[in-house]
């Protein structure tokens, strides 16, 4: 027990985030006092904090329509009401993700396709094809899961090929790009998330973006917007509204004055973010390489990615081993998230425990999640943090792959 516990113990924190900045304490500190909340509820030559947001955030990302949102999972649900996915209808959505992506599908009652994940972690395209035939879905829910973007050339050649309409879960992408092409772009339909852990912080908020006036304006009038569309900027012409606007359900979902004037200024933020981030994330891959029985998971060259966490797998270790890894990090203070584990834990799940969807068993899938680790890098950490907590798991795949080499009694007598 003692030698496994020997060496450093990081002290941080994986889940603090950097504070809000004081323009955006100072713009939210004007809104609570005014007091006008709600995000229709201006005065006269007022423009809410709201409609300002969306049209800043449509020009951040190069979109003609944008709507705010309580949440990325309302922004989901909101996007496949807009697509007018019908109940029981199936839906193709990577098996890698988290639960609202399979949430949002399920709350229309829709049923979700789950897609294998390939090594890199991204969609397998070729299981995709294969889904989309065998199923006749014709709608995508996209979740670029953990910041990972998939070739999107081929997969948008292959969906518009069968009629799929893609749907981009950007939770873990906004601000990266693939080819110079912004993520939630290559898609009818883009949404994102502003909960506390994404790129933009706001607690709990989202984005719905397209450049499709119909489905914008379907979107903005599910969203809640009673006869007040006219007080959007980032949307189609009112023309579009007065065709839709009696056949469209109200689902309220708003976001609020409050939080996107905590909001706004961030955009100006995620540029400087990404490349902050990308600094962290590529520490910790130096730190990592040549780590015993670790897996780094390559980058192409072609994504220009937001590295807010950091992946690797432990290809062939059984699943007490993985289990003993994680316990040991956590002893150092270093938090760690298994996909492979037997039930879920806190906000890790996995396709199989998703009993409302009723999964299919995907080999491909669990093999890869088998050996899976995850782990944020907050932007409150510092370089040397990253190089201590690489020190720490560096240390314990050694020790691991040492107890392994001895054998299953040594193993034991390790712990």
């Amino acid at each position: 027990m003692s030698e496994r516990f020997v060496g450093e113990r990081f002290s941080g924190s994986f889940t603090q985030q950097e504070p809000i900045p004081e323009a955006g304490i100072e713009a939210a500190m004007a809104v609570l006092r005014h007091g006008r909340l709600h995000r229709y509820n201006t005065v006269a030559g007022e423009i809410a904090e709201t409609a300002l947001l969306e049209e800043e955030f449509a020009a951040y990302v190069g979109a003609k329509y944008c709507l705010a949102l309580a949440s990325g999972g309302a922004a989901m649900a909101c996007a496949l009401r807009a697509l007018q996915v019908k109940p029981g209808e199936p839906v193709l959505s990577n098996a890698f993700t988290l639960a609202p992506v399979p949430g949002a599908i399920a709350s229309i009652g829709a049923k979700p396709v789950f897609v294998d994940v390939a090594e890199d972690l991204t969609i397998d395209l070729a299981h995709l094809e294969a889904q989309a035939k065998a199923t006749g879905s014709t709608v995508l829910l996209l979740s670029h899961m953990r910041g990972h973007v998939c070739d999107m050339d081929a997969l948008m050649a292959i969906c518009d090929r069968l009629g799929v309409r893609v749907v981009e879960d950007c939770a873990h992408t906004m601000g990266a790009k693939w080819k110079g092409v912004p993520s939630g772009r290559h898609g009818v339909i883009g949404c994102y998330s502003t909960q506390t852990y994404k790129h933009l912080n706001s607690g709990e908020g989202g984005f719905l973006v397209t450049d499709d006036a119909e489905l914008a304006a379907r979107a903005v009038l599910l969203s809640g917007s009673y006869m007040l569309y006219a007080r959007h900027r980032a949307a189609p012409a009112l023309e579009v509204f007065e065709a839709l606007k009696l056949e469209v359900p109200n689902v309220s979902s708003r976001m609020d004055n409050l939080r996107a004037a905590i909001l706004r200024p961030q955009i100006g933020m995620l540029d400087d973010r990404r490349a902050r981030w990308r600094a962290l994330y590529q520490g910790m891959e130096r730190g990592l390489a040549g780590a015993p029985g670790l897996k780094l998971i390559p980058r192409p060259q072609h994504e220009d990615y937001m590295g807010s966490s950091f992946q690797f797998l432990l290809p062939g270790w059984e699943p007490a081993r993985v289990a003993a890894f994680v316990a040991a990090a956590a002893a150092r203070g270093v938090e760690l998230k298994w996909f492979g584990a037997a039930e879920p834990a806190g906000f890790t799940s996995r396709y199989a425990h998703w009993q409302y969807a009723r999964p299919e068993a995907l080999p491909q899938t669990d093999r890869v999640l088998a050996g899976l680790i995850d782990m944020r890098l907050p932007l409150t950490f510092l370089p040397e943090d990253v190089n201590q907590i690489a020190r720490i798991l560096s240390e314990e795949s050694a020790l691991a792959a040492k107890a392994a080499a001895l054998g299953p009694v040594a193993a034991v007598s390790a712990d």
